[in-house]
């Protein structure tokens, strides 16, 4: 028997003329506009949305050591700046990214189902890259569909996809893609099973609610994040198949996901893609050579925000080798504890052409909606032309010219974590 849940009985259809949401979500804006870095929208975002909810987008696998050690590894890296560089700003950070010209060096990750976070979704995600010229990236998981987001983006756009075993809805979904504008693809390699992620066992987290008693106390106390839940259709996993809700879908996604999926299967799709393509996941040298070896145009850097392998290795630290391994022409992308500009400019200057952001942009977007999100990409962007000036580069190009003189190694000591406050800013995942 299924269970009747409030969209079932169609309170949904009720509640959307009932324009509550500005009364709920008031206070929520308030400590939006006070927010002044990615730590305090990790904490606006803990306070609007269900703890389920933010617990899944906060965690990371296990015991939560790669996330902290992801954070942590930047902190290892100082920045030896030059004196008297002459610059004039404003700093440039005009860059490309599959061989498209955008106007940020940096961008939102492609992440699965963000209308969990806030009932815009990825059409926030959308609208703010749109606003900031970056580039957009949608995960074949979206809650949003691929016409409807390339209505609201126009500039360049990647497409991710997971290994799955039906060939026929792989081919089917790169189609649309294509139809849908998005210039790039990219394969994420590292979610061939599922991680071990301990928050998401301890709070029951389900696609929709279990409307357990404990889930219900929280649903009222966060009474922004319910009413956005309660007075908007459910919502569906669009890029797929409209016509089924996301918690009935979620079963024929983990069937279709491929453990035995290869090099031979990767080189298929990159003939039925035809076009610039990344893949992603990657954190040895030796699969970065056989991938471009394979015809992969770019190498996507990453563990998966640390959702995966426990102890898999901080992206930043891995950087550095598959630059060597792959020379100069191949595009690097990277992701992976970014909290602050100055970790985007220590990426550029060790190696990679562009960075992506996970987190901090879903942070904004549980936080606020396309409120949220702008104002995380903003964050980013001056801390970015801050971190630049000072380094005495006027450029992403200079930067990635001239980075290896600039970024140093050194040990990490209790220096580098200054006060006992930093766990409750989020630092290090706000392990439980």
């Amino acid at each position: 028997m299924s269970t009747i849940t409030p969209h079932k009985l169609g309170v949904h259809k009720i509640l959307k003329h009932i324009p509550l949401n500005a009364i709920f979500d008031a206070p929520s804006k308030r400590r939006l506009a006070k927010a002044v870095n990615i730590a305090d929208l990790r904490l606006c975002a803990k306070q609007r949305a269900h703890k389920m909810v933010f617990d899944y987008l906060d965690a990371g696998a296990d015991d939560e050591i790669s996330l902290r050690r992801g954070k942590d590894a930047y902190s290892e890296l100082e920045m030896h700046y030059k004196i008297l560089a002459g610059l004039k700003p404003p700093i440039d950070m005009r860059t490309k990214i599959f061989g498209e010209d955008v106007k940020l060096p940096f961008f939102g990750c492609p992440t699965a189902g963000n209308r969990m976070f806030h009932w815009e979704g990825e059409t926030a995600a959308a609208k703010a890259a749109q606003h900031h010229g970056s580039l957009y990236g949608l995960s074949s998981l979206a809650t949003t569909g691929i016409a409807e987001i390339g209505e609201l983006h126009k500039g360049p756009k990647v497409f991710q996809l997971y290994v799955w075993k039906d060939r026929e809805l792989v081919k089917e979904v790169i189609a649309k893609a294509k139809e849908g504008g998005f210039n790039a693809l990219a394969l994420t390699v590292d979610f061939t099973w599922y991680g071990n992620r301990e928050r998401d066992i301890r709070n029951d987290f389900s696609i929709p609610p279990k409307y357990s008693i404990a889930q219900v106390v929280e649903a009222i106390s966060k009474p922004a994040w319910t009413y956005d839940f309660l007075s908007h259709e459910p919502y569906t996993y669009a890029c797929i198949n409209t016509d089924v809700p996301a918690d009935s879908l979620a079963a024929f996604v983990n069937s279709q996901i491929a453990p035995e999926f290869n090099w031979d299967d990767a080189e298929w799709l990159l003939g039925e893609w035809n076009g610039p393509a990344a893949v992603k996941g990657v954190v040895r040298p030796d699969d970065a050579v056989r991938a471009v070896k394979t015809g992969f145009s770019t190498m996507w850097v990453s563990n998966h925000g640390a959702r995966q392998l426990e102890t898999s290795p901080a992206t930043i630290d891995v950087l550095p080798s598959i630059r060597e391994a792959v020379g100069p022409d191949v595009e690097i992308i990277m992701d992976g504890g970014v909290q602050r500009g100055t970790d985007i400019a220590k990426a550029l200057a060790l190696g990679a052409d562009s960075v992506g952001v996970g987190k901090p942009y879903l942070y904004g977007l549980a936080a606020g909606g396309s409120d949220g999100v702008i104002k995380a990409l903003d964050i980013l962007k001056v801390e970015l032309d801050r971190a630049m000036g000072l380094l005495g580069v006027g450029s992403v190009d200079q930067l990635k010219k001239e980075g290896p003189s600039l970024i140093k190694r050194r040990h990490a000591s209790a220096r580098d974590y200054p006060d006992r406050y930093a766990h409750e800013r989020g630092y290090g995942g706000g392990v439980i």
